[in-house]
């Protein structure tokens, strides 16, 4: 389905479906100005989402020879038909540089063994990395081949006709996540960094210490911008954007004091067993009836918030024979007591 979303510049929506998945749809951007095209992400390498993006493209009577394709983050969901789209055409691939090095790393290189072995520590068992390997949509749905881009560091500008667009770096959600900010009408394209109805997930990335801190990091960067438009990658985008900034921070206190519950009740236990002692939207589900993929991002974003408590020394990771544990170094109430001054400052940023 097209849809227009704005007038100037003139952009429009294709609701890209993501069958089998909870995030239900990915909003393909298409930008237009004087002939010239600007698509932001594609949707999984499936078919449904292929037939989708082509109807949509096909309704704007697009002019291959000057559309370009920008990728606001390595996610399937997002990347997984870029070169499909444009194999045979003359347009640019643009993505920040920090996704495509770690993109190049994940399609080409070990992070997915190193990504394993990370889980194993954690408490997954050798049968569950085994389903993983066909069931987690982040590997069964990625490009087909690896491919080219240009790539865009932080202030870098693109243009459309006589729009000109900021590429703003957000490091959180993925490595190097990228939005497009156009300055003279406050609008931004939040990609996944902000999401209004359900909260962007936060993960342990192979060589990053703190997503998670990287990530409250860019939020606080992003509420200096002035916006009046925000469009998310995922769902609606209704509600104030400062206020679903607040929102989302105050959702990461609430987890993170979870964590510290669990490992107050638990010392010395792994991710997975952590994890499973926290508040997930699980629609009735135990945590065992939980999908494995779904428990494997719960697990993935329960890492990122004891990294995060690690890298400023309210915990420590101890293990021995390949496994990890956590624990605290302080009283619980303590540690709560200091994360409280945290995110009072995030607060007030």
């Amino acid at each position: 389905m097209l849809t227009k979303v704005y007038d100037h510049p003139t952009v429009y929506r294709i609701d890209v479906p993501l069958p089998e998945n909870p995030l239900r749809n990915l909003n393909c951007y298409v930008i237009q100005d004087s002939g010239e095209t600007l698509i932001l992400d594609t949707g999984f390498n499936r078919r449904e989402c292929l037939e989708a993006l082509l109807a949509g493209m096909a309704e704007l009577h697009t002019d291959w020879e000057k559309t370009n394709l920008f990728l606001t983050h390595l996610h399937s969901d997002h990347t997984g038909l870029a070169p499909t789209l444009m194999k045979d055409k003359p347009g640019h691939i643009y993505m920040s540089r920090i996704d495509y090095d770690y993109f190049e790393s994940i399609m080409v290189g070990e992070v997915w063994k190193i990504s394993d072995a990370n889980y194993l520590a954690e408490g997954f068992t050798e049968e569950q990395i085994r389903r993983l390997h066909g069931e987690n949509p982040a590997r069964g749905y990625e490009p087909e081949t690896f491919f080219s881009v240009e790539k865009l560091e932080d202030g870098d500008t693109l243009t459309v006709g006589k729009w000109t667009f900021q590429c703003v770096l957000v490091p959180g959600h993925t490595p190097g996540q990228m939005l497009l900010y156009q300055p003279e009408e406050k609008l931004l394209f939040t990609a996944d960094h902000i999401l209004f109805d359900i909260t962007p997930n936060i993960t342990c990335w192979v060589g990053t210490a703190d997503s998670l801190g990287n990530y409250l990091d860019s939020l606080v960067k992003i509420r200096r911008y002035a916006i009046r438009t925000a469009l998310p990658a995922h769902r609606k985008n209704e509600g104030n954007v400062y206020t679903r900034m607040d929102e989302i921070v105050e959702h990461h206190l609430k987890r993170m004091k979870e964590t510290v519950d669990a490992m107050n009740q638990f010392p010395c236990s792994n991710a997975t067993k952590i994890a499973a002692c926290l508040h997930w939207s699980m629609r009735g589900k135990t945590w065992e009836e939980f999908p494995l993929s779904q428990r494997w991002f719960a697990v993935g974003e329960t890492i990122a918030h004891l990294d995060y408590l690690v890298c400023r020394g309210f915990a420590e990771q101890k293990g021995k024979e390949g496994k990890h544990a956590y624990c605290l170094t302080m009283d619980a109430a303590l540690c709560k007591s200091h994360l409280d001054c945290i995110w009072n400052n995030y607060r007030a940023k």
